[in-house]
């Protein structure tokens, strides 16, 4: 299993054992993963994370681009709670955010969650 707020620490450089700033990652991915279900990507009644129980595959089930979907949150998240220093680097940051958009919304049928 794994761990959407162990992956997300991992990718911002945060060891799974230092749980200082877990609150405010928590939140952060649970606002993109509000976003993507406005997308159309995930549960269509959305979904939220409390801790560390909570795993990739029971957000997406069989989905074609997990890897997709887990970079564009770290991004979203990295912006949001550890974001670059100058401004190319926010900018090249924000134009693969926005490509990732496009591309998730256009798969976003297939990645969604089947009712019942």
């Amino acid at each position: 299993m794994d761990s959407i707020l162990t992956s997300i620490k991992k990718m911002l450089g945060i060891s799974a054992e230092y749980t200082q700033f877990d609150a405010d990652i928590r939140i952060h991915i649970n606002s993109v993963f509000a976003v993507l279900a406005q997308l159309g990507i995930g549960p269509a009644e959305g979904y939220s994370i409390q801790g560390e129980s909570e795993t990739w595959d029971s957000f997406l089930k069989e989905a074609t681009n997990l890897e997709l979907v887990k970079t564009y949150v770290y991004l979203k998240v990295r912006m949001l709670f550890d974001p670059p220093v100058t401004a190319a680097l926010i900018d090249s940051a924000n134009r693969v955010i926005s490509e990732f958009e496009w591309r998730l919304l256009m798969c976003g049928k297939e990645n969604s969650v089947d009712e019942g």
